[in-house]
């Protein structure tokens, strides 16, 4: 009996090896091919070789360290607003003691709404650098997409959440809470900003669709950061408007559910036909996604509590935003090493992707009761 159970493993690692043996040969034998070709040329052709081979370290080298590093990441950042200590809503004049210029100067609330956004995108693009667009990351591993691979794609997919969150926020800043629907024009600043978030999250200074020079996306997302910032200090001097109606806020609140509720089925249909646990490679960029998703909009969501103060507690609406703000907090202390796309009754292999839907599905709820208390 133990004989059998003793090969049966032996068998299992011999097959382990041999397929070992296999990859290091199919990975490793263009280089061995060209460093072959290498030996019989001139220094006359080696040097340019040396060069280029010199440059693709650098840039590997840098690429390597701008995907694992992550500046700035800080799931309790949105506290450095000390946003409970604001008393004013968001477009509402400061009293003479709160304001921050002369004594007879009119001051108005900064939205903090805005601020978190441009700083969000901030993080993406200035604080560290944008993923998505960069050459080596566009160039895949071997002609494979990074996202398809089982590394160097999380920070991506990371700021890829986040900016779908931004996005969706921008697009509300102009369609509702930056003006009176119906009585006022659309704000410039705030459409311009919408225009270049939604810029394609891809672009390199070259391209082939269409075939030639570029503007490469993070120079976009930044010229949209100096647009937000412009209409918070216009709104800061009484020269715009952010309009803190409840009905504003409820519309807000149900976009933001509808955009978690589309992620959740991401997550729900990958859990249920990919659960391939630590196998499954596209299973770290769908759970970084959301996580992004969900690291933007505590922020966001920590940001309209204090823009629509008023409404909030009118409304009697502090119990269930404090509730909601906790299974936010939550979900991002889920920060698991490896991404395992488990079976949910698996006893080896965790299910993180479930794990995170189901909190996304619990945050959804606390929106939705939100939601449904601002409409009655």
């Amino acid at each position: 009996m133990l004989d059998r159970i003793a090969g049966f493993f032996r068998l299992i690692g011999q097959t382990i090896g041999r397929w070992a043996r296999l990859f290091f040969a199919w990975a490793f034998w263009p280089f061995l091919a060209a460093h072959g070709w290498y030996q019989r040329r001139s220094w006359m052709v080696r040097l340019p070789v040396i060069a280029l081979v010199a440059l693709f370290v650098v840039l590997y080298g840098y690429f390597f360290w701008q995907t694992q590093v992550w500046t700035n990441f800080n799931t309790a950042f949105v506290d450095q607003y000390r946003l409970s200590e604001r008393k004013v809503p968001a477009g509402q004049e400061l009293p003479v003691a709160e304001a921050s210029g002369a004594a007879a100067a009119k001051t108005c609330q900064r939205s903090a709404i805005v601020d978190v956004t441009a700083d969000l995108t901030d993080f993406n693009v200035d604080q560290n650098a944008w993923i998505s667009s960069m050459l080596l990351y566009k160039m895949g591993f071997f002609g494979i997409d990074w996202d398809h691979t089982p590394f160097l794609d999380n920070k991506a997919s990371f700021q890829r959440g986040i900016n779908q969150a931004v996005r969706r926020t921008s697009a509300e800043l102009v369609d509702s809470l930056g003006r009176v629907r119906g009585t006022s024009g659309v704000n410039n600043d705030l459409q311009r900003a919408r225009g270049q978030l939604q810029f394609d999250e891809y672009s390199w200074y070259f391209g082939l669709h269409p075939f030639g020079p570029k503007t490469p996306t993070p120079s976009f997302y930044r010229t949209a950061i100096s647009d937000l910032r412009k209409f918070n200090t216009d709104l800061a001097a009484c020269n715009a408007i952010f309009d803190g109606r409840a009905d504003n806020l409820m519309q807000f609140i149900d976009r933001i559910a509808n955009d978690l509720g589309s992620t959740s089925d991401i997550l729900a249909e990958r859990s249920e036909h990919h659960n391939r646990g630590w196998f499954d490679t596209r299973a770290d960029d769908r759970f970084w996604f959301a996580y992004g998703q969900l690291y933007a909009y505590y922020a966001i969501l920590t940001a309209a509590q204090a823009d629509f103060s008023q409404v909030v507690q009118e409304r009697n609406l502090g119990a269930i935003w404090a509730g909601t703000t906790r299974q936010f907090q939550a979900a991002l202390r889920i920060q698991p090493a490896i991404i395992s796309n488990g079976r949910e009754d698996g006893w080896i292999m965790p299910s993180h992707l479930a794990t995170m839907g189901f909190y996304i599905l619990r945050v959804r709820s606390n929106l939705v009761e939100i939601r449904s208390v601002l409409d009655r």
